[in-house]
């Protein structure tokens, strides 16, 4: 079955003229030069039950190279480890692997990953956004091949909610029940990055001007997420809360991302619905909530001993066939920009929520070092709330500690 796959697959990027043939190795196509590419992603894009999208794409690429005799090595690892893995021992790592564009940095700092320029990087500048772009450019450098946006957004029951209480999570919470991540540092300063706290500078990059989240906006948003948490109709989405309500029917909207799409639709049925980030209200004013946001990529590792194949390889597993098949078989939300103009992903909430919060409900994950000096203080923020030990009476004194932390070194 999976041979068939691999034919479509195959004729379809030879159809549409995607085919990456700029780089030529040794070796012909009688006995062709071996080639062993070890290559990393997560294991639901290597299971059986998940359709074996990278096993399906290698093979296609093997088949449209067969000047070389290609030994594919897959080894398990998640985006968000990849990076890390990659930046500690890049001898010991995959040629070719896929990561979150918030790990560049260490991988940038050991010289691990390999720069995208010439006609490489003007293939996939063609094929993408700015914003998505600018997501894996440093000091004007690309470093890697983007295949979805990553961030989060939110899931309803329609049966609920109609499209008009969407845009208001309080409106929400006045018609049914809402789960939400309070405790999850990757989702609680939505709320306050929406009353205008700031993560180092304008875009993210500059270091010196350190965290903004103290101040009186911090604080009103402190005492409106006690309240929030003290509303009858709002629960903390924490170990897989929220997905259990959903099938229960005890929760009616959740925030998310396109990881959990399959389970969400199993749990709503036809009554799913995804939007982008509603807003919130405070002290009488609406406030729009923001995510982080970035995106997932496919880099080369450049202590690769086959650099012309782990390139074509990597150009091969981000474009926009093989973003169409990982959209078919795992509903990963592609960013090729040919792709997002097609009918049937142009019209999918999935893929319109995930793109339209990247693109207008979010800021871009800072890649800047001290960032991850932010993630334990607003977590301790959100578990104290949650406990009772952050109250109304020292909301202000918490909110300023929080600030304090996320611009040191300590906790």
């Amino acid at each position: 079955m999976r041979r068939r796959a691999v034919s479509l697959l195959l004729a379809a990027l030879m159809m549409s003229g995607l085919a990456v043939t700029g780089l030529t190795g040794c070796g012909s196509s009688e006995g062709g030069e071996s080639v062993r590419l070890m290559v990393w992603s997560p294991s639901e894009d290597q299971s059986k039950d998940s359709g074996e999208w990278l096993q399906t794409c290698c093979e296609a690429f093997a088949d449209a190279h067969p000047e070389w005799d290609i030994t594919f090595v897959y080894g398990v690892m998640d985006e968000a480890s990849a990076g890390e893995q990659v930046a500690q021992d890049p001898d010991a790592s995959a040629d070719v692997f896929m990561y979150a564009n918030n790990s560049l940095e260490p991988m940038r700092n050991a010289d691990a990953i390999v720069r995208f320029g010439g006609k490489y990087r003007e293939q996939i500048e063609s094929t993408n956004s700015q914003e998505v772009l600018d997501t894996l450019i440093m000091d004007d450098n690309l470093y890697g091949i983007p295949f979805t946006t990553n961030t989060w957004f939110m899931y309803y029951d329609k049966s609920v909610f109609s499209e008009e209480d969407i845009k208001s999570l309080d409106a929400m919470l006045e018609k049914g029940v809402v789960s939400f991540p309070f405790v999850n540092s990757w989702y609680l300063p939505a709320f306050y990055l929406g009353n205008g706290c700031t993560l180092f500078g304008e875009d993210g990059k500059d270091e010196e001007a350190g965290v903004d989240f103290g101040g009186e906006n911090a604080v009103e948003v402190t005492n409106y997420l006690i309240d929030l948490e003290q509303n009858p109709n709002f629960r903390i989405d924490d170990l897989g809360s929220g997905l259990a309500g959903l099938r229960d029917g005890s929760v009616n909207a959740l925030f998310s991302g396109s990881w959990d799409a399959n389970a969400v639709k199993e749990a709503l049925g036809d009554n799913i619905g995804v939007a982008a980030l509603p807003t919130y209200t405070l002290n009488g004013e609406e406030k729009q909530m923001y995510a982080y946001a970035g995106t997932k990529a496919i880099g080369v590792n450049t202590h690769s001993d086959y650099m012309v194949q782990a390139v074509e390889l990597a150009i091969w597993l981000g474009n926009a066939e093989s973003q169409r098949l990982h959209y078919e078989l795992r509903q990963v939300v592609p960013c090729n920009t040919e792709l997002l103009e097609e009918e049937d992903i142009m019209s999918d909430e999935l893929v319109t929520a995930q793109n339209n919060t990247f693109s207008y409900t979010s800021i871009i994950q800072p890649l800047v070092n001290q960032m991850n000096n932010c993630w334990t203080p607003v977590e301790n923020m959100g578990k104290g709330i949650r406990n009772g030990s952050v109250t109304h009476d020292n909301a202000k004194e918490q909110t300023e500690q929080m600030n304090e932390a996320m611009n040191s070194d300590g906790i």
